[in-house]
């Protein structure tokens, strides 16, 4: 079963099994500052029984479209465990928060792992061509490293446009 909730409606025991299950999926690279991308946003969480067994969420970011200031629906935070992978269950989530961005955002966007690649591109998210940049306490800085693991999803993008994230944060910034 996948329920959707907004972090401040998820108690303290569901906030730990989230965590755990991201540190776990992570191979307890899962910084304090990756937990927090997580929240603040809407959560999509797979649930079989009283076990928690994926999680998804989807945070508002400003990003500008070749200079035009966007709500960005930024996913983070997508993981099964690993003993109910391949059952469909990451794509039941990203099918939660894919209708939330249609329907409260002006785009999706995401940072993709090698591993999660053909899986986001299988469901129509496209790999970002042009400029990437964010807006850093010391001005605009371009991340070019980037490219190829940026990924949006709807609205009316140029691909080879600039997107250029406007809140800064700790951690990875996209």
């Amino acid at each position: 079963m996948i329920r959707t909730l907004h972090t401040c409606a998820l108690d303290n025991a569901t906030l730990r099994a989230a965590r755990a299950l991201l540190e776990d999926a992570f191979d307890g690279e899962l910084t304090p500052e990756d937990w927090e991308h997580c929240l603040g946003g809407m959560h999509a969480l797979a649930w079989d029984g009283d076990e928690l067994v994926g999680h998804a969420a989807v945070v508002q970011r400003s990003i500008a479209h070749n200079g035009r200031p966007l709500r960005a629906g930024y996913v983070e935070g997508v993981a099964v465990r690993a003993d109910r992978r391949r059952q469909g269950i990451a794509g039941e989530l990203m099918g939660e928060l894919e209708e939330i961005i249609r329907r409260a955002h002006d785009f999706g966007a995401l940072g993709s792992s090698d591993e999660g690649l053909p899986f986001y591109t299988a469901r129509g998210w496209k790999p970002w061509r042009g400029a990437l940049r964010i807006l850093t306490p010391d001005g605009v800085e371009d991340t070019p490293d980037e490219l190829g693991w940026i990924l949006v999803f709807g609205g009316e993008l140029d691909l080879d446009g600039e997107l250029l994230c406007a809140d800064w944060r700790d951690g990875d910034v996209w």
